[in-house]
Formats: C-alpha cells, sequence, structure tokens
C-alpha cells in the first residue's frame, strides 16, 4: 500500500532524529558540551555567538539541529490531528512524540545549566545518562509508532497482549538495561580512555563506576542479547504473518551487526566515529524491536 503525506513525512522526520542523536553522541564524545558555557537556550549568552571555537561551533550546531526537531514535531502534530479523526492511534502517538520531544529538551538543558558536561565527574552525571537514554528510547519509539500506524499498522487486541506480553516484555527490558549500561560506558570512554588507562587515578566513586562498568557492559550486552535473538527467532520462524517474520528477521540481522560493531568498539577502544556507529545501530536495534511489538501485539493468530 502507498504511504501518504503523512506517513512519508513521519518517517523522514524519524530519520532526522536519528542524525540529531547521533551529533549529540559527537557532542559528548568530543566532551563539546560545555562549548556553550553555562548557558540555555542561548549560546555564551547570545543568540548566535560571536567568534565562536570548534567546541562552541559543535554544541551550539546540536542546538540548532535540536530546534528544528522540536519544530519538527510540533508540524508531526499538526500535521496528524489534520490528517486522522479523533481517537486514531497516529494522534495520541504524534502527541506522545511532543510530549518527549519536550522532557527530552529539559534533560539537555539541564546538562547544560547543571554543568554535567565535558570534563564533569560526578554521580550526577553517571545517573543523567541512562535517564537521558531512557527519554530517547521512548522518543524514538513513539515517532517510529506514529509513522508505522499511518502507514497500515493496526492496532493492539487484547489476545495479541495475552499471548505475547511476557516474551516480548523481556525483550523490551533487556535492551534497556544493555542501552541505559552502554550509555554510562560510552560516558566513561570519553572521560576514561582506555589508551590513557595507566596515568589515571581513580579517586571518586562515579570514576570508578565509570572504568569498572566498561568491563561489565560487553558481557552483559552479550548474555541478556541472546534473550533478544531467540525471541525474535521464535517469531521470524513460527509466525503465520509474513510482516512479522520480516521484522523479527530484521530485529536479529541488525543485533547481530550491533555485536559485531560492539565487538570492534573494545577492540580498537572506542574511537570517537565507532562510538557514534554503536549508537546509532543501538537505535536501529530499537526502532525494530518497537515495530515488532507493535505488530506482534496486532496479531490475532
Amino acid at each position: 500500500m502507498p504511504l501518504n503525506a503523512f506517513a512519508k513525512y513521519a518517517w523522514g522526520f524519524l530519520s532526522y532524529n536519528l542524525l540529531v542523536i547521533i551529533w549529540g553522541a559527537y557532542v559528548r564524545a568530543t566532551g563539546s558540551g560545555a562549548g556553550c558555557g553555562r548557558h540555555w537556550p542561548v549560546c555564551q549568552g547570545e543568540v548566535i555567538p560571536r567568534s565562536p571555537g570548534a567546541q562552541t561551533l559543535i554544541e551550539y550546531s546540536h542546538r540548532l539541529s535540536s530546534g528544528l526537531a522540536l519544530l519538527g514535531v510540533l508540524l508531526l502534530v499538526i500535521f496528524a490531528f489534520k490528517t486522522y479523526p479523533k481517537g486514531h492511534l497516529v494522534r495520541k502517538a504524534s502527541a506522545w512524540s511532543l510530549l518527549l520531544m519536550l522532557t527530552e529538551a529539559g534533560l539537555g538543558a539541564g546538562l547544560v545549566l547543571f554543568e554535567l558536561v565535558a570534563d564533569d565527574v560526578s554521580m550526577a552525571r553517571v545517573f543523567s545518562m541512562p535517564i537521558h537514554l531512557t527519554n530517547t528510547f521512548l522518543l524514538l519509539g513513539a515517532i517510529s509508532l506514529t509513522a508505522w500506524w499511518a502507514s497500515g499498522g493496526q492496532a493492539p487486541v487484547a489476545q495479541g497482549w495475552s499471548k505475547n506480553v511476557k516474551k516480548i516484555g523481556g525483550a523490551i527490558l533487556c535492551l534497556f538495561l544493555i542501552g541505559m549500561s552502554g550509555a554510562v560506558t560510552a560516558l566513561g570512554d570519553t572521560l576514561f580512555p582506555v589508551d590513557q588507562m595507566g596515568e589515571l587515578l581513580v579517586d571518586n566513586l562515579a570514576a570508578q563506576v565509570l572504568v569498572e562498568l566498561r568491563i561489565f557492559h560487553p558481557i552483559f550486552a552479550v548474555l541478556t542479547g541472546f534473550y533478544i535473538i531467540f525471541m525474535a527467532i521464535s517469531y521470524e520462524r513460527r509466525s503465520l504473518n509474513p510482516t512479522t517474520r520480516k521484522l523479527g528477521r530484521n530485529l536479529i540481522l541488525i543485533f547481530l551487526l550491533q555485536l559485531v560493531v560492539g565487538s570492534f568498539n573494545v577492540i580498537l577502544k572506542a574511537p570517537v566515529g565507532l562510538q557514534m556507529f554503536h549508537l546509532f545501530i543501538a537505535d536501529l536495534v530499537w526502532i525494530s524491536l518497537v515495530l515488532l511489538t507493535a505488530q506482534v501485539l496486532s496479531q490475532k493468530e
């Protein structure tokens, strides 16, 4: 079935947000989060900073791209409410996208205003990473569902929930835990590069958490990842619905790719470009799981 104009916009908006998120990872990996100083939404106290340095340009460009994302989600909601009737799932998902975009902006502002950026090593920053990651996942999930239901995806049914919620709920929980531990590990890779570990004096709790989690995250990701893969295989092989089988197969392939990318990330000591690609694939894994969930919960078989 051909996509209508709204569905095309929703998928395009999802793709744009992936770029914004990846650029945000570059801001963190390069320590540019303090590039605009302790100012938000302005930069260095100005709407357009004068004579900006490299870090200011990186942070300022991220703010501009995030601002465009906020305008984009407003358009998404307006477009949805004009295109679909009252009570439609697309309307609800777009409204959640707006709410989560606002909380995403609030979390980003909080990092700047409380100076949990650049070289800050504190437990507050450690806790902020999984919180931010969780909101980002939820935001991507809401936009993905908006696009999915606009593209003809069916609404959840009671039978789908009763048959599948435990199995697929476990996969969602595993992926959230992998993502949150990965977010903290990525922060550790930024603040305590592997090739400089011999020169570091880890003398506070936050630093110890960041350094030690680097060892456990890959192991945890592989062990819990097996559950996600086996869950996806069960749908790819046993479902009578070709869409479900395709979504299950996509999740398996993307997750296996993520394991490979993660392995190279460890071997090569987390270079910035590979960190960004690792996050990109993680987001694709999450989107694939969200779409598989929506499809599975709509099945009556």
